[in-house]
């Protein structure tokens, strides 16, 4: 027997991490692993994604192998961006809300990056959250805002993240923090808080590459001070 609970809308929200060879997409790094967790209204389900990414070429340097541990040998055998692209973004499906730890400048960025050179259609910036500016309007209290001091300062555990970094483990721990973030006392919804980050996103100066020319002449006493510094500081002066 159906209820009229069956038909009301669920609220999903998908949480998303990803390793990369490097922090610049537009010059040559590449996606390397990525995790997704579902939550649904306010439960975090056993529905994941999880798929390790081919960087096709692109040498993992050191310094981010010793953060999340994967090489280029591990992933040799591993299907490409182009392959696992439309099976991530399957799973986020028409979630009004995907959320990323400092997703705005980073996972956001290079994930519509890859997906922008394949002519998929990106993640806009409407459904993207960022848990560090959640965390930052609704938490006052942890020494920072990285994932490790948020899941201390929430009591989530972290001992799985203790050897390295892992896109599914740490999508796991960002949705409980997440959770933990959208139970803070505040008024303020994820969904406010959105929209107020894309507003002031919407609001910032855009540069088209011209800039302001000074249109007048200086005054003559401004041209006499400066022709009297010219002479007493620079010697043989073009000027």
């Amino acid at each position: 027997m159906s209820t009229n609970h069956e038909h009301e809308p669920r609220t999903r929200v998908i949480i998303f991490d990803i390793e990369t060879t490097g922090f610049y997409p537009d010059k040559g790094d590449r996606v390397i692993e990525i995790g997704a967790v579902e939550i649904i209204d306010g439960r975090i389900t056993d529905n994941t994604f999880h798929a390790y990414v081919n960087p096709m070429g692109k040498i993992i340097p050191p310094d981010s192998y010793m953060v999340h541990k994967l090489s280029n040998e591990f992933l040799s055998d591993k299907p490409s961006f182009k392959d696992v692209a439309p099976r991530m973004m399957e799973f986020i499906g028409d979630a009004p809300i995907v959320v990323a730890h400092n997703g705005y400048d980073f996972d956001f960025p290079f994930i519509n990056y890859e997906l922008k050179q394949l002519g998929l259609a990106e993640i806009p910036r409407t459904r993207q959250g960022d848990s560090l500016a959640i965390a930052r309007n609704k938490v006052a209290g942890p020494k920072n805002y990285t994932l490790d001091s948020l899941a201390k300062w929430f009591g989530v555990d972290i001992s799985t993240r203790a050897d390295s970094h892992g896109a599914l483990i740490d999508a796991r721990i960002l949705a409980k923090v997440y959770l933990e973030l959208m139970a803070a006392d505040t008024p303020d919804t994820v969904q406010d808080i959105v929209k107020k980050q894309h507003d002031a996103f919407l609001a910032m100066p855009k540069s088209d590459g011209s800039f302001p020319v000074r249109e007048w002449k200086p005054s003559a006493q401004e041209a006499e001070i400066h022709k009297e510094f010219i002479n007493k500081n620079i010697k043989d002066s073009a000027w």
